[in-house]
């Protein structure tokens, strides 16, 4: 076939090409007519292409397809049709709306093979793109960090290879059996500190110190000590070996971590040199408010649970609905208050003494609480008590379902970028060893076409057919690649 040839039914001057010429293009067994005047809108994309470089030769059309059958004048493309029946909508609607169970990235590449901009794309389907790519960029994070802590530079200095070290035992319990066992020790410390602060507020674990005021028991004080010292020494560790030391600063859960070990160190402080700068009935408030501090380190227990990380990220991503819910709340309050106040009015008993004094009526009936300390004693404030409490059902009611929505949809999301890391990294390895595989065949073909013979060669080539040699499938065959196949 000629490079440079033309089609014998065309005419030199290529009269036929114009307004009214149509073309018929056959996508993966799904043949389609257009029309010049509707493909020439859009002379940029591919369609448009095909219907000026008839008279180019079978150069310039093979160069824009796959096939061409100049009998019937069809060209021929290894697409996707369902992709590409999308597609042409922008030819006779202006924009583009992708079909549901299409990849968007696969539909992307698609738009890109046949040179439509992404514009002509809806909104809608370009949000649903957006976290497609996110999602891959996410896994592809996943995958570098995981190549990262598996990789080992030559060049880094000794020094570097131990921050690595130190950073992925102690922040990633995944890496190892020993980086388990830390984060296994970790969590028990956390909860033994917990427990330590919980108990040491009982009265008979208490101990009556000099002065007569009631003060932890010394063996808890000890326990105490021992959980301060090991997120202290855990802090310094990660800090030390952290890669990036501002954004460690500056994160939630290690300003969380500080605030945990914080407090223990300023009560010392206050408790052996602050009687000297104040009174000791300060120092003893001082030190009693900062003990109050010490809750921040159950919020410690996040780092080493996925489910409160994930409980966390769905109250960040709801605070529309959040906010809603206050919302309903807050005007339920006002209105129920004012009413139950003036409702109550009539009754010489009335516990309602003013209207501030009735939003904590109304907060407790609308949360369903009822403590029973201020109630209504009318006939019309007890209606109005149980339209609230009504009311303070269905609002509550309302913006939970898509806040748990949030919670699962963000759960399942993790849990798919988790499996698709470690697919992607069995991928890498599998490639890696058809790579080496591919390469022994070839080493072993080449023995052979050689023709060598000899005890060496006998041996060489028993070696590389044992170790290394795999039979693979045919090379004939065609694989479908990964975006293909989230088709």
């Amino acid at each position: 076939m000629a490079g440079d040839s033309s089609f014998p039914d065309m005419d030199s001057d290529g009269s036929e090409i114009n307004e009214e010429a149509e073309i018929v293009v056959n996508v993966g067994g799904v043949r389609q007519v257009f029309y010049g005047d509707n493909l020439n809108q859009y002379p940029e994309t591919r369609l448009a292409e095909l219907i000026n470089c008839l008279s180019g030769g079978y150069d310039s059309i093979f160069s824009l397809c796959d096939d061409y059958d100049p009998g019937k004048r069809e060209f021929y493309f290894d697409r996707d049709p369902d992709a590409f029946k999308c597609i042409i909508d922008v030819y006779y609607f202006g924009e583009i709306h992708m079909k549901k169970g299409i990849c968007p990235i696969c539909f992307k590449n698609e738009m890109e093979f046949w040179k439509v901009d992404l514009k002509f794309l809806d909104d809608c389907c370009k949000a649903h793109l957006s976290e497609k790519k996110e999602e891959l960029e996410e896994i592809a994070r996943r995958v570098q960090l995981i190549l990262d802590d598996l990789g080992v530079d030559a060049s880094e200095s000794h020094w570097k290879r131990c921050q690595k070290y130190i950073w992925k035992f102690l922040e990633k319990p995944e890496s190892s059996y020993p980086a388990r066992v830390i984060a296994v020790l970790s969590f028990l410390f956390i909860l033994i500190s917990s427990i330590v602060m919980c108990v040491g507020t009982i009265p008979d674990l208490q101990i009556v110190d000099a002065e007569g005021n009631r003060v932890e028991h010394p063996t808890l004080d000890s326990i105490e000590t021992a959980c301060i010292g090991w997120f202290t020494v855990e802090y310094v560790l990660r800090l030390i070996s952290s890669p990036n030391k501002l954004h460690f600063v500056l994160s939630f859960m290690n300003i969380v971590d500080v605030l945990a070990i914080l407090p223990f160190y300023v009560s010392l402080t206050l408790t052996h040199l602050g009687a000297k700068l104040m009174e000791l009935s300060n120092v003893q408030q001082a030190v009693q408010a900062l003990r109050i501090m010490r809750i921040a380190r159950i919020f410690k227990l996040a780092r080493h649970s996925s489910g409160l990380q994930t409980l966390t990220y769905a109250l960040k991503r709801s605070f529309k609905e959040l906010g809603l819910l206050l919302m309903y709340l807050a005007v339920g309050i006002f209105v129920f208050s004012a009413l139950g106040y003036t409702m109550e009015q009539s009754h010489p008993e009335t516990l309602f003494k003013s209207i501030p004094q009735s939003f904590w009526w109304a907060i407790i009936t609308m949360t369903t609480v009822g403590y029973g300390d201020i109630y209504p004693k009318t006939t019309l404030g007890k209606l109005n008590a149980a339209i609230s409490f009504l009311c303070g059902v269905i609002a509550i009611a309302l913006p939970i379902h898509p806040i748990i929505n949030n919670f699962v949809r963000y759960y399942n999301k993790q849990r798919v970028l988790e499996t698709a890391a470690k697919h992607e990294l069995e991928l890498m390895e599998l490639n890696s060893a058809e790579g080496k595989t591919t390469s022994s065949k070839c080493e072993l073909e080449d023995l052979v076409r050689e023709g060598k013979e000899g005890p060496f060669y006998g041996s060489r080539l028993k070696v590389s057919h044992s170790d290394t040699f795999i039979h693979l499938l045919s090379e004939e065959k065609h694989y479908r690649t990964r975006l293909q196949s989230c088709k």
